[in-house]
């Protein structure tokens, strides 16, 4: 294993981010990880009942967490290493959001390692209980159905027993991941790229390929946690099994819903960092070959290509809520299957570590942060949570990506072009305005 692991380690160290030198650019600049670790300290601070833990500094309680998780003051690192080893991957409950409107929070884990003789954890269930301690309730919301939950038992998984988590209420939002995934994002991109197609043989092929329905259960699911926080006031604890794709495509997503902060350029950033990149979404597995490549590993999955998608429907149906445009998301798209940046590089901190990722390759942010190509001219701050429509009608085809091939997006930028100048000139009158 140990072998088979260095094999891997080198031949990503093999790849073109390691020999990328662009002129007037610095290595080992640009890299997010100190604003991950700020904005963990401000919950910290801000709330008294989380702290910082540096038990995972050399990666040995959990090897796909980053070095620094967030968890209950009140607990100390011997209890978070008891309930790591009862879940899969050791991805033991770590906050991912607090909510300042009410107090709430959002945390994600793997699944409990209760298997067919039904394990119980007492430190892991004293974890979940000091996160309600405040009187709070909590819901646990499962992202698979409940007989695939349950079915997980006899490989040693499983779900929590109810009657071992006070004050917590499971939930099942059943989200395809794996094979499947990658199975309806290649019969999108066949269907797309048919230039025999008709009307009825287009629909059919869009409709079979299932994948505007995986967006509508990925949006559910998040406004589900959403409405948890918001609504209900209620705490929420995300996972699935491994707790590395759809459990992220949830959190991520609930959080823009929730948090106007998600939807600047520097917000979105930091909320990539630690929810997909640190949270450890392993981009190397998962992205390995675009829908057109003749293999088909059984671990590749367009998870982050589906939570772009839904970011996508978002920015349609909220046009002056996000702060970035399609643009960005077309380019996340192209730099986490190929780029010359090391950014999605990896499947985890630890490799990342190992490779020397952040001073051996280029960062992405500071080329995205370059410019104004990325940003939506139409933006206004909306201090709101923006609830998007699920409905079938108001779903719709990403044309900017899936029809990129086929359909020219020269008018379309030209558009936005003269939308920037227009606010450009806008902005530039109404100051001249204030001044005389």
């Amino acid at each position: 294993m140990f072998p088979q692991a260095l094999s891997s380690l080198e031949s990503v160290m093999m790849m073109y981010p390691f020999f990328y030198r662009p002129q007037n650019t610095t290595l080992g600049t640009g890299w997010l990880t100190d604003i991950t670790e700020q904005y963990y300290k401000q919950i910290a601070t801000d709330t008294g009942a989380w702290r910082l833990s540096s038990i995972n500094a050399d990666f040995g309680v959990c090897p796909s967490y980053p070095p620094l998780v967030i968890v209950p003051a009140r607990l100390d690192d011997g209890v978070l290493q008891k309930s790591a080893r009862f879940r899969q991957g050791r991805r033991f409950p770590v906050l991912s959001y607090y909510h300042k409107k009410n107090g709430t929070v959002m945390l994600r884990s793997s699944q409990p390692l209760v298997g067919p003789n039904r394990k119980r954890c007492h430190e892991d269930e004293l974890l979940l209980t000091t996160v309600l301690e405040g009187g709070e309730r909590g819901f646990i919301l499962d992202t698979r159905s409940l007989q695939t939950a349950k079915q997980a038992r006899v490989m040693g998984g499983g779900l929590e027993h109810r009657s071992c988590y006070h004050g917590w209420k499971r939930l099942h939002r059943a989200l395809e991941r794996g094979r499947s995934l990658q199975e309806s994002f290649i019969k999108l991109v066949e269907a797309c790229n048919d230039p025999s197609a008709h009307m009825d043989r287009w629909l059919s092929r869009l409709e079979a390929s299932k994948w505007l329905s995986h967006v509508k259960e990925a949006l559910n699911a998040a406004c589900l946690a959403a409405q948890c926080l918001e609504r209900e006031e209620a705490c929420v604890l995300v996972h699935g099994a491994e707790g590395k794709d759809a459990t992220l495509l949830v959190t991520a997503l609930a959080q823009v819903i929730l948090d106007p902060s998600c939807r600047t350029l520097a917000g979105f950033q930091g909320l990539l960092e630690r929810e997909w990149i640190q949270a450890g979404h392993p981009f190397q597995l998962r992205c390995a070959h675009s829908a057109y490549a003749h293999a088909r590993l059984k671990q590749e999955a367009p998870t982050f290509l589906l939570f772009l998608d839904c970011i996508w429907q978002l920015g349609r149906q909220f046009p002056f809520s996000l702060a970035f445009n399609e643009h960005l998301l077309l380019a996340l798209f192209e730099h986490c299957y190929a780029s010359p940046c090391g950014t999605f590089l990896g499947n985890n901190e630890k490799e990342r570590r190992l490779c020397e990722m952040r001073e051996k390759t280029h960062c992405l942010w500071p080329w995205i942060n370059h410019g104004e190509k990325y940003l939506n001219p139409l933006y206004m701050y909306n201090p709101l949570v923006i609830w998007p429509s699920v409905e079938p009608q108001s779903l719709m085809l990403w044309k900017g990506l899936f029809l990129r091939w086929v359909r020219s997006s020269e008018h379309l930028d030209e558009a936005w072009t003269e939308i920037r100048q227009i606010t450009t000139n806008s902005q530039t009158y109404s100051q001249l305005h204030r001044a005389t």
